[in-house]
C-alpha cells in the first residue's frame, strides 16, 4: 500500500518501489513510530478532532500491534514502502475506517522527523551510558597505577616521566568532553516537530504541546518549514560520534604499540586477542585495530550527512531519506566499538616493570637534572647544556643518568653533589610534579575521584 496512491493511475514499477523503499532500514524505528502515533491519536481525541472513543480504539490497536511485533506474532512486511506505511496499513486492516483517521493533521514528513528524533534521543542516552562505563574503568585503572612510572612522549620520543594512571586519565578527560557534547546535542534534539505536517502546519485545531508532553519533549519546533527539513541533529550527533571515534582510535593506537614486543607495556587478556593462522607465537590486538579502522566508517557517515543536506532547498526532499542509513551506521559502529573496547581495557594487564625500565633508558629525567642545577644558581641555559653533555656521556658508556658515577657529573659541572641522585629518581621526578593536572600520585588519585564524582552527578 502506498499512502499517496490516489493521484496515480498506474501501478508503481517494482524497480521504482525497491529504489524508493526505506523499510529495510527504517523498520528499526517501529517502536518510535507507534509511540508517536499513540501520542498523536491521544491528542486528536483530546482536541475533539476525532471522537474520544475512536482515539482510544486507535491507541489500543497500536499498542496491540507493538505487542505483536515485540512477541514475534506479527512480522514486519519488508515489501512495504516504509515502517510508517506498514504500521498504518496494519492498523487499518484491524480497525477498518477508524484506522484511517490516525493520519488526520499529520504528514509523513513530520512523522519521519519525529520518529528519528525519538530514536536518536534514546541512542544518545545509550552511548552516553556506555562512555560513562568506560570512563569509570579508566578511573579505577588510574587509581591502581597512580604511581607506576612510565615515559611520557612527544613526537613519539621519550620525553618526561609520568605515571600510567596519569596517562590514561588523559583519555578519561577526552571522553568526559564527549559526554558533555552528547548532553549538548540532546538539548538541541529535544524539540518535537509533529504538527509541522508537510511543511505548512494544519488548519485543524491541534495542540502540539499535548503531543510534546506525552512524548517527553522539552519543547516544540517553532517553524513548520524547519520542523520537517531540519537534520542538524543528525549531523551534530554524527559529529560527536566522530570525535568519540577519534579518541577511541588514538587510544587504540597506543594500545597496539604497547602490546608490541618493542614496548611490552601491557598485555591484553586472551578473551580480547586473536592469533595468527600461520605464526603460533602471535597474540594480536585485533579489537584495538578494528576500532582504529572503524573510525573511518563513522567519519564517512558524517560526511554523507553533510553532503546530503548541503544543497537541499526548503522544505522536505526525498534526499533526506539518506539520513537514516548514515546515522544508524554511525550509532551502531560506536556502540559496537564501546562494547568490545571497555572490557578489553578493564581486563588489560599492565606491565609496570617494563614501563619503569623504558623510562630509565630514555633519559626522561634530564629536565629534572637541569632543574637541579638551576635551583643551585646555575643559569638554565648553562644547566641545559651541561645536562645534554651528560646524556651524551651516558650514551657513550651505555648507562643512565641514575647510574652514572658522581665523578662523571663533576667533570661537566662541579656544582653536582650526592643530593643529585634523589632529585633525578624517576619516582620523585614524577611525584614532584604536584601542579594541578600533573602526574603526582596523590594528584592522579584526586583527579580520578573528581571524574567519578562527575559521573555520579550525570
Amino acid at each position: 500500500m502506498q499512502l499517496w496512491k490516489g493521484r496515480f493511475q498506474k501501478e508503481l514499477s517494482k524497480t521504482t518501489n525497491d529504489f524508493n523503499s526505506s523499510i529495510s532500514f527504517d523498520s528499526r524505528m517501529y517502536k518510535e513510530d507507534i509511540e508517536g502515533s499513540i501520542a498523536h491519536a491521544t491528542m486528536l481525541g483530546k482536541c475533539g478532532i476525532i471522537k474520544e472513543d475512536d482515539a482510544q480504539e486507535i491507541v489500543s490497536g497500536l499498542k496491540q500491534i507493538l505487542n505483536d511485533i515485540d512477541s514475534g506474532v506479527l512480522q514486519i512486511d519488508m515489501e512495504a514502502e516504509d515502517i510508517h506505511t506498514f504500521i498504518e496499513g496494519e492498523l487499518t486492516k484491524r480497525l477498518g475506517d477508524n484506522g484511517k483517521r490516525l493520519h488526520t493533521s499529520r504528514s509523513r514528513n513530520d512523522q519521519v522527523a519525529l520518529d528519528i528524533k525519538l530514536y536518536l534521543k534514546k541512542e544518545v542516552k545509550n552511548i552516553k551510558k556506555m562512555l560513562e562505563e568506560l570512563v569509570y574503568v579508566l578511573c579505577v585503572k588510574a587509581e591502581k597505577y597512580s604511581d607506576a612510572v612510565m615515559p611520557g612522549y612527544t613526537h613519539l620520543q621519550r620525553a618526561q616521566p609520568i605515571t600510567f594512571g596519569h596517562h590514561i586519565l588523559a583519555y578519561a578527560e577526552m571522553f568526559l568532553r564527549d559526554i558533555s557534547r552528547l548532553d549538548d546535542c540532546y538539548k538541541r534534539m529535544d524539540e518535537m516537530p509533529l504538527g509541522s505536517c508537510a511543511l505548512a502546519g494544519t488548519t485543524y485545531p491541534i495542540d502540539r504541546s499535548i503531543t510534546a508532553s506525552l512524548l517527553g519533549f522539552e519543547r516544540i519546533t517553532n517553524n513548520s518549514l524547519d520542523g520537517v527539513s531540519d537534520r542538524d541533529y543528525c549531523i551534530e550527533f554524527a559529529s560527536v560520534l566522530s570525535i568519540i571515534m577519534v579518541h577511541l582510535s588514538r587510544f587504540s593506537e597506543e594500545i597496539i604499540m604497547w602490546c608490541s614486543w618493542e614496548f611490552k607495556f601491557v598485555e591484553l587478556d586472551d578473551a580480547f586477542s586473536t592469533g595468527s593462522s600461520i605464526m603460533p607465537q602471535k597474540k594480536n590486538p585485533d579489537i584495538a585495530e578494528l576500532v582504529r579502522g572503524k573510525s573511518g566508517r563513522v567519519f564517512g557517515d558524517t560526511m554523507t550527512l553533510l553532503t546530503v543536506m548541503k544543497g537541499i532547498a526548503l522544505a522536505y526532499n526525498k534526499d533526506m531519506q539518506e539520513d537514516k542509513e548514515a546515522i544508524f551506521d554511525a550509532v551502531d559502529t560506536v556502540k559496537m566499538c564501546l562494547t568490545a573496547f571497555t572490557p578489553m581495557i578493564d581486563t588489560m594487564k599492565v606491565l609496570t616493570q617494563n614501563m619503569r625500565k623504558a623510562a630509565a633508558g630514555g633519559f626522561i629525567n634530564a629536565t629534572d637534572c637541569a632543574d637541579y642545577l638551576t635551583k643551585k644558581g646555575v643559569p638554565f641555559r648553562d644547566a641545559y647544556k651541561a645536562t645534554g653533555e651528560l646524556v651524551a656521556v651516558c650514551i657513550e658508556k651505555g648507562t643512565t643518568l641514575e647510574e652514572l658515577p658522581l665523578e662523571e657529573y663533576k667533570k661537566i659541572c662541579d656544582v653536582f653533589d650526592e643530593g643529585l641522585y634523589a632529585e633525578i629518581s624517576l619516582e620523585k621526578c614524577a611525584n614532584e610534579r604536584k601542579v594541578l593536572g600533573g602526574p603526582n600520585s596523590d594528584n592522579v588519585k584526586a583527579q580520578a575521584q573528581r571524574v567519578k564524582n562527575i559521573l555520579e552527578k550525570k
